[in-house]
């Protein structure tokens, strides 16, 4: 039995989630799972195939690896064993995925729901404590919106006190972990009970008295990179784990909304479904009962969407194109007209949200992935918000920006300067080369003769001193402009793809021209709160009426 928090990590991030299920539904969708060897290695034999799993000498011949996987999907509410046939259905958020919504949004609601117990913690093979009664994820943001805490957690605080402490949301609980962090911050390890290394000891083997917190700390890490991947919070240049200033609002909604426990939880079926509530439904009356006879199109039609999904993760798709579906024939083998006809019933509007996730982390990774960073930031502007798209970064000079834009429709061009840095802020020399290079001389690097509509600047986040270091600029080079975060930025392609707000290139001038970083009200109007998070789906009524 496990004395701790407890998430599986097949693979410590999320962002593979989409096609590792894809690849599952490829394999084991409505057959029997349990006891399968052939099917259980068939599916870890197509992980290996896709690259999602390390090829390598297996200890065994019996599907382990196959099953660790699949056990990922259990523990996210996206698949589960249906009582009466045995076979493995996709729960409602599975099928969201499947059908090409965001991951992030979906995975959003399963790691925000996540508890202890659960049908999975209790599961063979696992069997978290009893003694734990708690969503960990809600309890973390919690914390890091605390400012006794200053709003901040380390990695080995989640490891040494809040796995192993937090028992459950009670407050007397919550204040107990609180004063031991700031404990632990004063004297370390020093603060730990006695008996820690036994108390709190791996499932298996002894302690390393050399690691002895590695088991924990491997745990830790992989929940930061859990809440890293919903959105919410990132790891700053100290490796603390903080909120993202642009997500306060939505992480102080989640708080402040009443959710019930998900009860039943050694009813495996009826603790999925309802665990596996995606952001579109409340309750799931799916009668699954009747079989389907596989027929050859519906083989062709889920290896077409497993293509799909995995292309998705690579490159927005906003519709569906003669060259989309060339490159779907050519991965699939299947003729060009099936594939045309499954893409335009199943994703009609195409899906950016899957690209997101990956966008999304490569605002944070500084010179590493800049040019990806760059190039991606320049396919959204042209294919989502129809601009003529250039990106220069490649040339490496310091006289031209990343990207420039041409808006024939409104007559004029912009700049777009990114920055995969989680806290930018404008030095002396990226403010002259912005005037002087950038907006001064455009003219040595565009050809057009149209006036300067804006210029910004997208970053994973921005330094205290943003507006003054663009207000600076706009004085200077008589030249309006803003900074947006990446997080606000994806909000507006969401807005724009989902019909919530459609941007012209008009409204994108006014955005990017308000001589500031441009912030949520910005991009979602006054009703900010209620855009980005709906409370209706975290309702008791929803837990209560899921499933009868």
């Amino acid at each position: 039995m496990l004395n701790y928090w407890w998430v599986t990590r097949p693979k410590r991030k999320l962002d593979s989630v989409p096609e590792v299920l894809a690849t599952f539904a490829d394999i084991s969708l409505n057959q029997e799972w349990s006891g399968q060897r052939g099917t259980q290695m068939a599916y870890e034999d197509a992980l290996e195939k896709a690259g999602l799993k390390r090829v390598g000498a297996r200890r065994d011949q019996s599907g382990s690896g196959g099953r660790t996987y699949g056990a990922w999907l259990v523990s996210l509410g996206l698949i589960f064993k249906h009582a009466k046939t045995g076979n493995i259905k996709l729960t409602l958020a599975g099928e969201a995925i499947m059908n090409g919504d965001s991951p992030v949004d979906v995975l959003k609601q399963q790691v925000l729901k996540y508890q202890f117990p659960s049908s999975f913690s209790m599961g063979r093979g696992v069997q978290v404590s009893e003694r734990f009664k708690i969503r960990p994820f809600r309890f973390l943001l919690r914390l890091l919106s605390d400012d006794r805490l200053e709003r901040y957690l380390t990695q080995d605080e989640i490891a040494k006190i809040i796995a192993v402490d937090a028992e459950n949301e009670k407050e007397s609980v919550y204040e107990m972990v609180v004063q031991k962090i700031l404990r632990f911050r004063e004297v370390g390890d020093k603060c730990l009970d006695s008996n820690f290394y036994e108390r709190y000891k791996p499932s298996r083997g002894d302690v390393n008295r050399d690691h002895s917190f590695s088991h924990l700390q491997d745990m830790a890490n992989t929940m930061i990179n859990w809440i890293e991947y919903i959105q919410l919070a990132k790891r700053n240049e100290d490796r603390n784990l903080v909120i993202l200033e642009e997500k306060q609002a939505e992480v102080d909604a989640i708080l402040s909304t009443h959710l019930p426990f998900i009860d039943r939880p050694t009813d495996h079926e009826f603790f999925q479904r309802k665990y596996g509530l995606d952001p579109k439904h409340r309750k799931d009356i799916r009668n699954l009962e009747k079989t389907q006879t596989v027929t050859a199109r519906i083989i062709a039609e889920q290896k077409i969407r497993t293509a799909y999904i995995k292309t998705s993760l690579m490159k927005p798709i906003t519709g569906i194109t003669p060259g989309l579906i060339s490159e779907i024939t050519g991965e699939t083998g299947i003729s060009s007209d099936l594939v045309e006809e499954i893409l335009n019933k199943v994703y009609p509007h195409g899906a950016v949200g899957a690209f997101l996730s990956s966008y999304f982390e490569m605002a944070f990774k500084g010179r590493e992935e800049c040019t990806e960073f760059e190039v991606a930031t320049t396919e959204l502007f042209k294919d989502v918000f129809g601009y003529n798209a250039k990106h220069l970064g490649q040339t490496g000079s310091k006289s031209a920006p990343d990207i420039l834009l041409l808006s024939d429709s409104e007559g004029y061009q912009a700049i777009v300067d990114n920055k995969a840095y989680s806290k930018y802020s404008i030095s002396g020399d990226h403010h002259n080369r912005m005037v002087h290079n950038y907006l001064k001389r455009i003219q040595s690097y565009s050809s057009s003769s149209l006036p300067i509509g804006f210029f910004t600047y997208i970053a994973g986040g921005f330094g205290k001193s943003i507006d003054k270091q663009i207000e600076d600029e706009v004085k200077e080079s008589g030249i309006h402009g803003s900074g947006i975060t990446v997080s606000n930025f994806i909000k507006m392609i969401e807005n724009h793809q989902n019909g919530v707000r459609k941007y012209s290139h008009r409204d994108l001038r006014s955005i990017f021209s308000l001589d500031r970083q441009v912030s949520l009200k910005d991009v979602c109007g006054s009703e900010t709160t209620k855009d980005v998070y709906k409370p209706g789906m975290w309702e008791e009524k929803q837990v209560a009426d899921s499933l009868n």
